[in-house]
């Protein structure tokens, strides 16, 4: 294999380890569909990036950021619940990024493909994954305590709005790292599944984070040998993993 391929095979990884994370926060915090709407908002980005001829990631980067955001300022400024504002933005992404996004380019943009990766480029996602991570480990008390009572919480003097600006931001960071090999419409698939096969599995906070992690970087290796092996398309396989772990997680009774 060589370096640019193995450095791509890293970054996988890395999304995978840290979607995993991500999504263990978001099933407690009941918004894992979420993923799934969020990633669509990086379209519109892509395929203007795509028309720019500029680097797709990049597009897709401003506007889940910029999508993120505004997100947060409809929860702050109206009474709509998280998954309704998420719902509005991801519609209109959707179609705004269907209409900008060039025919020839949409299935990649949609899909994902395996590309290969420079090293700086995966020094700066490693960074990104980085301070994901380290985010939800350093906070994961207060987010703890924010899911199951905001009311003490605030009390304790955690400041919600900051707080969860914070987490959004981790969220589309992590679906930003997985967009070059799952496309728009898979991204959120990591955030998921894993996390809900690691709810079938475990019983404990601390083993519920680790297993859903190692869930979603088994996808993407299982996902990848299977893709190379029968010449399959990346994402589609990584998913298709994903969903037979979660089939086979429930076969164990959850007590």
């Amino acid at each position: 294999m060589m370096p640019a391929e193995t450095f791509s095979v890293l970054l996988a990884l890395l999304a995978a380890g840290t979607a995993g994370l991500v999504g263990s926060f978001a099933l407690m915090k009941r918004i894992t569909l979420a993923g799934d709407a969020i990633s669509h908002i990086a379209l519109p980005g892509l395929g203007l990036a795509l028309l720019l001829k500029v680097q797709p990631v990049l597009g897709g980067a401003v506007t889940l950021f910029a999508g993120a955001l505004l997100i947060w300022k409809l929860q702050q400024r109206t009474s709509l619940a998280t998954e309704t504002a998420i719902g509005v933005i991801f519609t209109a992404s959707l179609a705004v990024g269907a209409l900008v996004t060039p025919s020839e380019d949409l299935i990649e943009a949609l899909f994902g493909h395996f590309e290969t990766l420079s090293f700086w480029s995966l020094i700066l996602y490693a960074g990104l994954s980085v301070l994901v991570v380290g985010f939800l480990l350093a906070r994961r008390n207060e987010l703890m305590l924010s899911i199951f009572s905001p009311d003490l919480a605030a009390a304790t003097g955690v400041n919600l709005d900051r707080l969860n600006l914070l987490y959004l931001l981790s969220f589309v960071a992590s679906i930003l790292l997985g967009l070059r090999f799952l496309g728009a419409l898979l991204a959120g698939s990591l955030i998921i599944i894993p996390a809900a096969t690691s709810y079938q599995l475990t019983h404990q906070l601390r083993s519920f984070l680790i297993v859903s992690s190692l869930m979603s970087v088994l996808s993407v290796l299982a996902g990848m040998i299977l893709s190379r092996v029968y010449g399959l398309d990346l994402g589609p396989a990584v998913v298709s993993v994903s969903a037979a772990l979660f089939g086979l997680s429930l076969l164990k009774r959850k007590k």
